[in-house]
């Protein structure tokens, strides 16, 4: 691989305690055009239903929205889960967005269901679940794909879209099916960091050219908490502590503002077990990320980074894109 991955982000829409979801979403696009304005590649939203304090369920109805109000970055799924919809929906849906903004739509999809089992039961009636995903996915192409001779099921809007298909995982499975359909494959070491290494090298070694790709186009996701000092950092990240140990607890993920120490918030069980699911965490100044980012990048080939930056303070958390945009420019 040439040259330093491209930077992109993933958002989640998350609550701050307090916060309607209109001010949310007004703060998503904020932070989404002041991306744009950095030169972020890519501005993707996670679909998650049923978890309070995250209001990115309705995935396809943002990327509609955060693309309305932008001009240049792509926008996309990361990821829609598939298992929850029709193949169908999905193509109509997605089909649409790339009418209304051509050549600025990805479509990232995951197989988990991204809630529990009753609401993923709710969600999809018909009870199919992940077991039927690489026909889904099979599926999905053909309907964005140009129309076939007598070809009874149209996606209309989709048909001849050919809006690109991303496959997103956290295990070896996902990184095999993305290299046997030639599809751009992102592991999700935001909250998954131990298989990331050995995934990637398998989406490589494996991949097979297809109509979408030539080449694989490997993508890892990070948690970043980009500060002026490291310092800063470490308060800003308790914000995230809070929020992981909050989903560990099964209660409401609102995003709570940083603390001076998470003494007397948890345990020490809950503490490792936080840190372990951020293990892959970066934070602190521009040289900060680069020193941190090495290790983690040493032996592994992406042609991208997608971070989730948990930071409380909207105008906080727009400045630490300023330091992340720092980071990749002085890479380059």
């Amino acid at each position: 691989m040439s040259g330093q991955p491209d930077y992109s982000l993933l958002e989640l829409a998350s609550v701050r305690e307090g916060d309607s979801v209109g001010t949310t979403l007004a703060n998503s696009v904020a932070y989404a055009r002041h991306a744009e304005a950095l030169g972020f590649k890519r501005f993707w939203l996670a679909e998650h239903h049923n978890m309070e304090g995250i209001s990115s369920s309705a995935t396809s109805v943002l990327i509609g929205h955060i693309a309305g109000k932008t001009e240049s970055i792509r926008v996309g799924s990361g990821g829609v889960m598939l298992p929850n919809h029709p193949p169908l929906v999905i193509a109509e849906q997605f089909g649409t967005l790339e009418s209304l903004y051509p050549g600025r739509i990805d479509l990232g999809l995951g197989r988990a269901p991204g809630t529990d089992p009753v609401t993923s039961r709710a969600l999809r009636r018909d009870g199919l679940g992940p077991e039927q995903f690489p026909e889904d996915v099979a599926r999905l192409q053909a309907l964005l794909g140009p129309l076939q001779p007598g070809q009874q099921v149209k996606a209309i809007p989709g048909a001849g879209t050919n809006v690109p298909i991303w496959l997103l995982g956290s295990s070896l499975y996902s990184a095999q099916l993305a290299a046997m359909y030639g599809l751009p494959y992102a592991f999700a070491g935001h909250f998954a960091p131990r298989l990331y290494r050995e995934a990637l090298r398998v989406y490589r070694s494996q991949f097979r050219p297809s109509q979408q790709m030539s080449r694989p186009h490997g993508m890892l996701a990070l948690p970043a908490v980009p500060a002026e000092t490291l310092a800063e950092a470490r308060w800003l990240t308790t914000t995230s502590y809070q929020r992981i140990l909050a989903l560990f607890r099964g209660q409401p993920l609102w995003m709570k503002p940083p603390v001076e120490t998470m003494d007397g918030l948890w345990n020490a069980g809950e503490a490792a077990a936080v840190k372990d699911f951020l293990a892959l965490q970066v934070m602190g100044s521009a040289e900060d990320l680069n020193r941190q980012l090495e290790p983690i990048l040493a032996g592994v080939e992406v042609e991208e980074l997608m971070f989730t930056v948990d930071i409380h303070d909207p105008e906080k958390r727009r400045r630490a894109l300023d330091i992340l945009a720092a980071s990749r420019d002085s890479r380059n």
